[in-house]
C-alpha cells in the first residue's frame, strides 16, 4: 500500500459545504497485479474506469473550489462503488472481459483488497465530508460516473442521468437544472436504478441523512478535454445554485428503497 496511494484528496473550501466524489476516477492497478491477465486495451474501457470522470472532477473542483476524492485504482481490481458484502464488489467477467486475475480468488486476497484499497478509500471520503460539514449544517455531496454510449448495441439516448435512492432533496432541482436549458436529454434513474444497498451514496448520505445526488455523463461526451471544459462549464452553475440552497445542508434520514439500514 505505501507505493500506491488508493484515493486522492484534492483540497478546496471546506467551509463551502460542498463535497465531489469521484469512484471510478482512474484505470491504475499497482504494479505487483500487472494487468491482471487482461490486454491493455481492456483498461482504456469502462470496465477498468469511468471515462472522462476524472478531468471533470478535478476541473469542477478547481472552478468551485470545493473539496474532492478521487478513487486512484481501477474497478477491476475491486470496486469502490459496492458494499463490503456485494458478489460484483470484485468481478470475474464484466461486459464479456474474463478477468483471470480475478478467478480464482483467495479469501485471503478479498481480504487483502478490502483493507489495503476499498476501506482506505472510504475512510477518505468520510474525513473529508465530515471536514465539510458543521455544527447543524450538513454539507451536500455530488458524485460523479460516466456511462457508455451504447449497452449490447442499443444506443443510449440521455446525454446525462441522476441516479438515486430516495432522498430527492438535491436529485429534484438537479434534474430541472440540467434539463431547463432544452439542448440535452437527461434520465431520471436511466440507465439504471441508483439504489443501490451498501454503495457510497447508500453508504456515506442515505445513512446518515446527509443530502447528496449522483450524475452520470454519457462518456463519448467527455472523453477529451473539449468535451470535459464544456460539461464543467454546464455542470458548475447548476452546482453553486444547488449548494446556495440551505434547505440542501439539512440532515434528514429517508428510508432506502432497498430494506432496511444495518443496526
Amino acid at each position: 500500500m505505501q507505493d500506491f496511494i488508493p484515493f486522492e484528496i484534492i483540497e478546496g473550501d471546506y467551509d463551502s459545504g460542498m463535497v465531489l466524489l469521484a469512484d471510478h476516477a482512474m484505470n491504475r492497478l499497482p504494479a505487483s497485479y500487472g494487468s491482471l491477465g487482461l490486454p491493455e486495451s481492456a483498461f482504456h474501457r469502462h470496465i477498468a474506469f469511468d471515462i472522462g470522470v476524472e478531468g471533470l472532477t478535478r476541473q469542477l473542483a478547481a472552478m468551485l473550489n470545493v473539496p474532492a476524492v478521487l478513487g486512484c485504482f481501477s474497478r477491476l481490481l475491486i470496486d469502490p462503488n459496492r458494499g463490503e458484502d456485494d458478489p460484483t464488489l470484485i468481478m470475474k467477467i464484466s461486459d464479456g472481459a474474463i478477468i483471470p486475475g480475478n478467478h480464482p480468488i483467495t479469501q485471503e486476497e478479498w481480504d487483502f483488497r478490502l483493507d489495503t484499497y476499498h476501506r482506505p478509500y472510504h475512510r477518505a471520503v468520510e474525513r473529508t465530508i465530515a471536514k465539510a460539514a458543521s455544527p447543524g449544517r450538513a454539507p451536500l455531496v455530488l458524485s460523479l460516473h460516466s456511462f457508455t454510449p451504447f449497452w449490447k448495441g442499443v444506443a443510449r439516448p440521455w446525454h446525462a442521468a441522476v441516479l438515486w435512492d430516495s432522498d430527492d432533496r438535491a436529485v429534484t432541482p438537479l434534474l430541472h437544472l440540467l434539463g431547463e436549458p432544452g439542448d440535452i436529454v437527461v434520465g431520471d434513474n436511466e440507465p439504471y436504478d441508483g439504489a443501490l444497498k451498501g454503495d457510497t451514496m447508500y453508504r456515506h448520505c442515505m445513512m446518515s441523512g446527509i443530502p447528496h445526488a449522483l450524475l452520470e455523463v454519457r462518456q463519448d461526451l467527455i472523453g477529451d478535454e473539449t468535451g470535459i471544459t464544456a460539461w464543467v462549464e454546464r455542470l458548475a452553475p447548476v452546482f453553486k445554485r444547488l449548494n446556495a440552497d440551505p434547505t440542501l445542508h439539512e440532515y434528514r434520514i429517508f428510508p432506502s428503497r432497498t430494506g432496511p439500514y444495518p443496526v
